[in-house]
């Protein structure tokens, strides 16, 4: 049956199938009410006409509604639409035990595995005070979240204590591979089965292979009855003896040899992390023959004779003594209807009181108040705790609720009572690698949060501080920051060859990498293009790192033409002139009639012309170059008179602005002649 895109129950809209069970199958779901993805179990077509089936489907979801815990998968609905019967749960993002299991082809590291068996045997003790029984716990069965956080799911063939045992049609239910003895015999189970399957878990988690295995279901059966398994410290040697000593003990054959509650076997289990190699597992210890005697041939015929000749007494006296006979059997008849009724029900039915709420109280006060309700206390256990005051119960076992209260007289309650918030000293972890400063807050019971941060001085992996002083005194359980080197910073090179110069500068400096510009001429490139860069784009670097792009300087030449006013320049110039001397001869002075005038730039010959007459009004002359460039005027007159001036020249300006550049220099360098002339012709 096609159930994609089916709306349950006016509110569960089906997505896709994600698994198969035994008996159902599991859908991903909206929910249209709440806007959230859930998980939607459905009952096989080929069960919804059986009755048994049904009520077996409707058992679990009543079963497990009940269960409320982080490592329980959460019910959050049940229902039959149009005869699909249904139950709506929390939808897990991640992958099951198994998985994991196969993924890592070996041994799961042993700290892991016993953080994850924590985890599931705390599901299991809230399951069995509220008098449910898995039954098929398994790696299967086991969800570990994206968050490390383990799941128990599929409570299909879970059961109430007080319920008959669930079968299906005459065969046992579960995976014959983490099958307790009792199962695979079809034998009661209890909380010490489910225990057992957990030992079958963590076997398999430590050693990547279960306990026992064969060729057919029959055989993996008989092995569970039979024989003992390989220790899985022989499998794994890193594996702690303690850790060892926990699964052996769950494994044993009889369950009155293994772990009784789950609560004994989680005190164990955190005992393990905090002192691998201790001797603290307990085991349990009984004489097998005082639990059987066994008779033999002469004993059975002396006590068959023995109670032959009671028999025969007894006979006799019947026999003699009729009337008397008939007497006792009235006053026996009317004790048994009236007297002897009482006293059977008195001691097969104990009196029934209520049990009371000892959470939160002291030691001393719980103790009183479980005793007057006739009652016998007892501390099972000392539990370091952060929320509950030292001395206070944390839990009690039976567990109080509103509704089902009710205990026998004389029953016994056990306790857990708070040692307080664990103290412990804060490691000195600056300058340890990463997972050398994380391990060892873990093994000081801190957690440990990295904030990465960039040094020069500090090592990749290093960390550089704590924000915890070293030494100082802290909570078990609470978090240190420590703030962990990734060396210098980085910064990507982008590619910038094409690019316009100050796109590209920009580019590069915003990457944090400081910039240097050379020049290359490339008459196939566009002016002002990037041509090439110093480091590869791509190229991880340290900011700050230097990088060299050459650009494309290239312009071609563009020749310009001006006019020179000679005459401006020249024109206060003597034609002749004489004078006498001391010896009153006379001399005629040399007489400027032309100048010479030439255009240079860097050393080149721009233009030139000699014998230009000063009185030239309009000298034509035609310079080439281009870009901006620096040009050098030079007036020589006949008398030797030199003068220089350097102006700049942008070969892009059109022709009337460089004229009037020019003009203006020509003026300056008139004036500067006519200046100097004037001081010479004083001298004479």
């Amino acid at each position: 049956m096609n159930l994609e895109g089916k709306v349950l129950g006016g509110r569960y809209e089906i997505i896709n199938k994600i698994g198969n069970g035994g008996m159902a199958t599991v859908y991903r779901a909206t929910d249209l009410v709440l806007k959230r993805y859930v998980a939607v179990k459905i009952l096989r077509d080929e069960f919804t006409t059986d009755e048994e089936f049904i009520r077996r489907f409707e058992t679990e979801a009543q079963s497990a509604a009940r269960l409320t815990h982080p490592n329980i998968v959460s019910i959050y609905d049940v229902g039959v639409d149009n005869g699909v019967y249904y139950i709506v749960m929390e939808l897990i993002q991640g992958k099951t035990l198994k998985e994991i299991i196969v993924e890592e082809r070996g041994p799961l590291p042993w700290k892991w595995s016993v953080n994850v068996a924590i985890q599931i045997a705390s599901a299991l003790e809230m399951a069995h005070k509220n008098n449910i029984i898995h039954r098929d716990i398994k790696p299967h069965n086991i969800i570990i979240t994206e968050d490390g956080i383990a799941k128990v799911t599929d409570f299909g063939i879970a059961k109430a204590v007080s319920n008959s045992t669930i079968t299906a049609f005459g065969t046992t239910i579960g995976s014959v591979h983490y099958f307790s003895p009792e199962h695979a015999r079809g034998g009661y189970t209890d909380a010490k089965s489910d225990l057992y399957s957990l030992g079958v878990v963590m076997y398999e988690m430590v050693t990547g292979k279960v306990p026992f295995d064969a060729d057919t279901p029959v055989s993996v059966a008989l092995k569970h009855m039979q024989e003992d398994p390989v220790p899985p410290i022989e499998e794994n040697k890193n594996l702690p003896e303690a850790v060892n000593k926990i699964i052996l003990k769950a494994l044993k054959k009889d369950p009155m040899l293994r772990y009784q509650t789950a609560t004994e076997m989680l005190q164990d289990l955190r005992m393990a992390l905090k002192n691998p190699s201790g001797d603290f597992v307990e085991e349990v210890d009984y004489d097998e023959t005082a639990r059987t005697q066994k008779i033999s041939t002469n004993m059975y015929e002396r006590q068959k004779k023995s109670n032959g000749k009671k028999e025969n007494k007894f006979i006799t006296f019947i026999k003699t003594h009729p009337k008397l006979s008939v007497f006792l059997g009235i006053i026996i008849l009317f004790f048994l209807a009236f007297g002897g009724t009482t006293l059977v029900l008195n001691v097969t039915n104990p009196k029934e009181v209520q049990l009371p709420n000892v959470v939160g109280l002291s030691q001393e006060e719980a103790k009183q108040k479980v005793e007057s309700a006739k009652l016998k206390f007892e501390v099972s256990a000392e539990e370091y705790n952060t929320e509950v005051e030292q001395g206070h119960v944390i839990s009690q076992d039976p567990t109080y609720t509103e509704k089902y209260n009710n205990v026998k007289e004389g029953s016994q309650v056990k306790v857990v009572i708070s040692k307080g918030t664990e103290k412990t000293k804060v490691p000195k972890v600056a300058g340890m690698k990463e997972d050398e400063a994380i391990k060892a807050l873990e093994d000081a019971k801190l957690k440990a949060e990295v904030v990465e941060e960039t040094s020069k001085k500090v090592e990749e992996g290093y960390v550089i501080s704590q924000e915890t002083e070293a030494n100082s005194e802290a909570n078990a359980g609470d978090t240190v920051k420590i703030h962990v080197s990734t060396g210098t910073e980085k910064s990507t090179v982008p590619y910038i060859v094409g690019k316009k110069q100050d796109e590209a500068k920009k580019e590069l400096e915003d990457a944090g990498l400081t910039v240097t510009i050379t020049n290359a001429e490339d008459s196939s490139k566009e002016t002002g293009v990037v041509l090439k860069q110093s480091l590869d784009s791509g190229k991880i670097v340290d900011k700050g790192s230097a990088i060299t792009i050459t650009v494309n300087s290239f312009e071609a030449s563009k020749t310009i033409s001006v006019s020179i006013d000679v005459k401006s320049i020249t024109g206060g110039y003597t034609e002749s002139t004489t004078a006498t001397n001391s010896t009153n001869s006379t001399s005629n002075e040399n007489i400027v009639k032309t100048v010479s005038i030439e255009i240079t730039s860097g050393g080149k010959t721009l233009w030139s012309d000699s014998g230009v007459d000063k009185n030239t009004t309009n000298k034509s002359a035609s310079i080439t170059g281009k870009g901006s460039m620096d040009v050098t005027l030079t007036i020589k007159d006949t008398n030797g008179m030199n003068k220089v001036r350097t102006q700049t020249v942008n070969f892009g300006s059109d022709t009337a602005t460089l004229l009037i550049t020019i003009i203006i220099l020509l003026i300056l360098v008139g004036i500067s002649i006519l200046k100097n002339r004037a001081i010479h012709l004083l001298t004479l």
